[in-house]
């Protein structure tokens, strides 16, 4: 039985697992995948909005040669950090579902073998995040494999048509890097301009491309159909056209799977968000949702800056509620006679 069980390799469980290392409390860490899995899956040359210092956690300096770290970078930090913290980490190893059990909850879990096994905590802290479940567009073709929800470098589509369909920070990284490498690059959108929060430096250049012809862009459209060498658009009076494309890429956005918690009825607010106390505890006591992964609705707004945060807050809370002389994260009434 251990304290607590965190679900999530990430810089945010990362956190919290040196938070509860910090305040003496047993743990164990859970990743389906490895450590830090998500930036493992970011674009190969990508570099962070933020500077070092606010990707920071447990007060290890991220040391690099240049104002923003990239992807590289991160990994470098993050992978030393749980090197250095000795953190207890069991990689490749899923958690399916998660049970509400009397001395707190029980975790089903399968190691990548397929191998099932058994996790017992007392507090549950989940750190998911939302990388690894692309929104879908539910469209013909949307599964074949010359379509992707996720971006990595341009290099294999050098002469290439490539489609990038979406409007965000995503898209724009992806239709520029693959411009610059060679390919044919269509970009579709839905609204009829680009996000305006699209990185400030990152925008005007694509305005630019697509401005002088070398980005073609369709605004007010949609993708309707894809085909190994050609998708289908649709503009928004109705109206559709076939446009050549060997690869296209879905960059729609990502929403957190929380399936695995699907037994345990968590209290959601209008904007799919779950409700969270002022810890990051949900609507099931002893259950900590922190990070991007409770963050449905916001997801543009939870980051690795904010939601390291989060794992201090509600680590320190369970702390308190695991102390002697508390029961039920409640002071534990004392009965004197006279």
């Amino acid at each position: 039985m251990f304290d607590v069980a965190i679900v999530g390799a990430g810089p945010v469980g990362l956190a919290a697992a040196i938070a509860c290392k910090r305040a003496g409390l047993s743990y164990v860490v859970l990743e389906k995948g490895c450590v830090v899995n998500a930036i493992f899956e970011y674009p190969t040359y990508m570099t962070f909005f933020t500077t070092a210092p606010e990707l920071e956690i447990g007060d290890h300096p991220m040391v690099t040669g240049h104002d923003k770290p990239d992807r590289r970078d991160a990994l470098m930090y993050y992978r030393l950090v749980t090197q250095r913290e000795e953190l207890n980490v069991r990689l490749y190893t899923e958690v399916k579902r998660v049970h509400a059990a009397p001395a707190g909850f029980t975790l089903e879990v399968e190691a990548q073998d397929g191998t099932p096994d058994v996790v017992e905590a007392r507090r549950v802290v989940v750190a998911t995040g939302y990388y690894d479940n692309p929104v879908g567009l539910g469209i013909p073709g949307e599964d074949s494999p010359n379509v992707s929800h996720y971006y990595t470098e341009a290099h294999p589509f050098l002469g290439l048509n490539v489609t990038v369909i979406g409007a965000g920070n995503s898209a724009a990284d992806a239709a520029l890097d693959l411009w610059r490498g060679g390919a044919n690059v269509t970009m579709v959108v839905r609204a009829p301009e680009l996000k305006s929060t699209i990185k400030y430096w990152v925008r005007p250049d694509l305005e630019n491309r697509i401005k002088e012809g070398s980005i073609a862009a369709h605004f007010s459209a949609q993708v309707v159909e894809i085909h190994p060498e050609h998708v289908v658009v649709q503009r928004l009076d109705g109206t559709t056209f076939e446009l050549p494309t060997h690869f296209t890429f879905a960059l729609t956005g990502y929403r957190p799977d929380l399936s695995f918690l699907s037994g345990l009825n968590l209290a959601q607010q209008a904007d799919e968000c779950l409700v969270l106390d002022e810890h990051y505890q949900s609507s099931v006591p002893g259950l900590f949702v922190v990070g991007s992964a409770g963050f449905a609705g916001k997801t543009n707004q939870v980051f690795i800056e904010n939601g390291r945060h989060h794992a201090a807050h509600a680590v320190a809370e369970i702390e308190r509620q695991l102390a002697p002389g508390w029961v039920d994260g409640k002071p534990e009434t004392v009965l004197s006679v006279h």
